[in-house]
């Protein structure tokens, strides 16, 4: 099976640096519209902003395929006297991982200011806890890099409370094929669908289910795609979890049976871990012990379908993520062939 890697890892280099935390999601959620007029592809957006895109298959047997554009990010939470920015956090960023990491602030009117979010001890010379202090909201702050010295000073930019902080995803692709950034969870999947949607395309198969895409915009804060009528199926395809007692690695595919909102159905994950066995996809099958997905979202809805889980083994989940071109390939292969 070869599928165009180039355009996959093009494709996941540009939606990786368009900023996107849960809530503001409106600029990814064009592009990737733009992405499907592309292949001549319907689709439709949802009150809630998620989209929805069909793909016709030889059968009116419905599989929905979920990723997600939102990431993690934070919001302006306050402002201090001394013009410090106060933030709450959007999802469950791994917050030691921020520290003295770049950002940008944007006002309401679209301006944007850059800054760096710091602990408020950030300096060995002199604090003494500097080194032992917790990285956390209640410890740490952003920067701005403006000539600020009082809060009135910072609401005169434009800042104010519920403004977006965007942090920056550093995104790299290796000569080796390792993609590190932050947010491949699950922007990268978002890159895999459309790889998967043009090896379709390329060469013409008509899939022998009729498919969603569906492109959910709230998943990191639990209510991605909570209701998506007129499946019979639903697979989350979303980060595989590397670590402790798990089997994946960055070059599998991770199937997971059960995460912490208990397990996938049952007959749907079989199926899905024999078409990686026939096929010969390296894979792992693993248990994810802190974890929800879309379709976790779908089923306390009252979404009346089948889900199960899958995706590429991505390490050092919610903080500097990384995978590989392999496990991108494998997740890629195992939806191909269990939709062929």
């Amino acid at each position: 099976m070869k599928l165009d890697t180039k355009y996959i890892l093009e494709l996941a280099k540009e939606i990786l640096m368009i900023h996107s935390p849960s809530g503001f999601t409106k600029d990814i959620t064009k592009r990737i519209e733009v992405e499907a007029d592309k292949f001549g592809l319907t689709y439709e957006r949802t009150k809630k902003g998620n989209t929805i895109i069909n793909l016709e298959g030889s059968s009116s047997y419905i599989v929905g395929l979920a990723v997600h554009v939102d990431t993690l990010g934070a919001m302006v939470r306050s402002i201090s006297a001394t013009g410090e920015i106060k933030f709450t956090t959007i999802g469950g960023p791994l917050w030691p991982t921020l520290d003295g990491e770049y950002c940008t602030i944007q006002t309401r009117a679209g301006k944007n200011y850059t800054g760096t979010f710091l602990s408020t001890s950030p300096a060995v010379h002199v604090f003494k806890d500097a080194k032992s202090k917790p990285r956390d909201p209640e410890n740490m702050y952003v920067r701005i890099d403006e000539v600020v010295k009082t809060k009135e000073d910072v609401l005169k930019l434009g800042i104010g409370v519920g403004n977006f902080i965007f942090i920056d995803p550093k995104t790299t692709i290796t000569e080796s094929g390792f993609v590190k950034s932050r947010f491949l969870d699950d922007k990268i999947n978002v890159a895999s669908i459309f790889g998967m949607i043009k090896y379709l395309k390329d060469n013409n198969i008509v899939p022998k289910y009729t498919l969603k895409f569906i492109i959910s915009t709230y998943e990191e804060v639990g209510h991605g795609a909570s209701f998506i009528p007129e499946l019979d199926e639903m697979i989350a395809v979303d980060m595989g979890c590397i670590g402790d007692d798990l089997t994946c690695t960055e070059f599998d595919v991770s199937i997971c049976p059960k995460d912490s909102t208990g397990p996938y159905d049952y007959d749907l994950t079989n199926r899905l871990v024999k078409t990686a066995e026939d096929n010969k996809i390296a894979h792992a099958v693993d248990i994810y012990p802190f974890y929800g997905s879309d379709v976790s979202a779908a089923i306390r809805g009252g979404n009346d379908l089948k889900g199960a889980l899958c995706g590429p083994g991505v390490h050092a989940s919610h903080g500097m993520e990384r995978t590989h071109i392999k496990g991108i390939e494998a997740t890629i292969e195992l939806l191909l062939n269990y939709v062929k």
